[in-house]
């Protein structure tokens, strides 16, 4: 899979995930975050506050401060 996604492409990539993970699981929490990061009918966010937070999301990546490595409760990579 090559290719490069644009913040808005990525942030559906995001939602369509989590989408199919709330339709395996049903899991509230997930329900309650897609309901949050839904649009309104006139493509405004849902909840601009969390919006707002995947940019910033967007933005630590593209500066490589993003760290995905599992941890250990004491903080430490495993």
């Amino acid at each position: 899979m090559n290719g490069t996604l644009s913040a808005d492409q990525a942030y559906l990539a995001m939602f369509h995930f989590l989408e199919t993970e709330y339709r395996v699981g049903k899991s509230d929490d997930i329900g309650a975050l897609l309901g949050a990061l839904s649009f309104a009918p006139d493509d405004r966010p849902s909840d601009p506050a969390i919006h707002g937070q995947w940019r910033e999301a967007v933005e630590a990546a593209l500066a490589g401060q993003v760290d995905n490595r599992r941890k250990s409760p004491n903080g430490i990579a495993f």
